[in-house]
Formats: C-alpha cells, sequence, structure tokens
C-alpha cells in the first residue's frame, strides 16, 4: 500500500506521543533524554489533535502512522484554550522543578506551567504547524505533501497565512521550510520563525 496522507482518528492518538519523541530531539531521538515519554507530547503534540482533529493529518505507511502535522488556523485562540483546558491537569500531575534542575524533563515541565505565550511579530500569520516525520517515511515528497493538504484545509477554512517556528540546531528542517516556500519572519535567540501567505479560493 506505501505512503498515504489520511484524516486524524482516535487510535492514532498515542502515535502522536511516539512520533513527537522520536523525532523531539532536532529532528533525531530523543527517548534517551526523557525520563518521561509523554512529556514532549502533552506540550508539543496532543493538545492540538484534541482541540483540532480536523487540521491533523497522518503520514501512514502500510496503516503505520510515521509522520504527521499538526496544527491550529488561531494561535491565539489555541493558546487561550490550552491555557483554559489542557494546561491546568498537567500543572497539577506535574510540579515545577527546581531552579537548578537542568533535565529535558525539566524544561518541558517549565513549559507546561508557563503555557503559551504569543508573540507579536507573528500575529499576521494567525494559522501555525508542526510536522514531525520518522525517518522511515523521509526522503519521498511526503512532507511537502502533507504542507499542502494542511494549507488546503486552512484555505477551506478562510485562512491565509500560517508561521512555524524551528530550532536553529535543526538545519534540515530549515533547509525543507525553505525549499517548501517559507519565508523568514524573524530570527530568536534559539529559533527561528517562518511564514507562508496564500490566496483563498
Amino acid at each position: 500500500m506505501g505512503l498515504i496522507i489520511r484524516p486524524y482518528t482516535g487510535q492514532d492518538f498515542s502515535a502522536l506521543y511516539e512520533i513527537c519523541l522520536k523525532t523531539g530531539d532536532s529532528g533525531g531521538d530523543a527517548s534517551r533524554l526523557f525520563n518521561d515519554p509523554f512529556l514532549l507530547g502533552h506540550f508539543y503534540a496532543a493538545p492540538y489533535a484534541v482541540f483540532h482533529p480536523e487540521l491533523t493529518f497522518i503520514l501512514a505507511d502500510n496503516e503505520r502512522p510515521v509522520g504527521y502535522i499538526i496544527g491550529t488556523d488561531n494561535s491565539e485562540l489555541f493558546f487561550d484554550t490550552t491555557e483554559r483546558e489542557w494546561f491546568p491537569p498537567l500543572r497539577e500531575k506535574y510540579p515545577p522543578p527546581d531552579d537548578n534542575d537542568g533535565t529535558a524533563d525539566a524544561r518541558i515541565i517549565r513549559l507546561i506551567h508557563k503555557g503559551h505565550v504569543p508573540r507579536t511579530e507573528l500575529l499576521s500569520y494567525p494559522a501555525h504547524l508542526h510536522i514531525d516525520i520518522l525517518p522511515e517515511g523521509q526522503g519521498r515528497g511526503m512532507g511537502r505533501k502533507l504542507i499542502e493538504t494542511f494549507i488546503s484545509k486552512l484555505i477551506d477554512m478562510n485562512v491565509n497565512a500560517l508561521h512555524l517556528e524551528v530550532g536553529k540546531r535543526n538545519i534540515n528542517a530549515i533547509k525543507f521550510y525553505e525549499k517548501t516556500g517559507f519565508h523568514i519572519i524573524r530570527e530568536f535567540d534559539f529559533s527561528v520563525a517562518y511564514g507562508k501567505k496564500f490566496r483563498i479560493r
């Protein structure tokens, strides 16, 4: 059957966590970095599937998920929703770490307690996305097709611009986004924000 892109279903939920972890070290496997394998997915993957299943698409290889694209059509609204409905139980589960705790777990727990902070520089690009693909799904043009699928859905929702943020260490991802028509909006200390605008039908 090969690689296909299909809509997300609830049966894919655990795969989002697995893929997020296995691509969480600047595109490489972050499993060795975390004691709690769910932390990355709690912040970067699962809430998108919960609050925006219509914008969650799965890359599957013979029915097994090997990648995804997730996101929101309205970043500010999504951040407000996660602050009210997603982060409170996680903050109860994961107490704030000590200030001198430099582990990967502690870094993500701090993000959970901080929540999402909107960047004013990105407000004119209201949608945003995350895309992660395991090695077995890479190199066959499916990343570009996932982005095309996501943008097509945004256009159906009358959204005409999106952004994403990528760590400066993730050189392969930076090259990929530039090849797929994203332009730099702003460079930050450790990341670069890319944007793309498109016509609404």
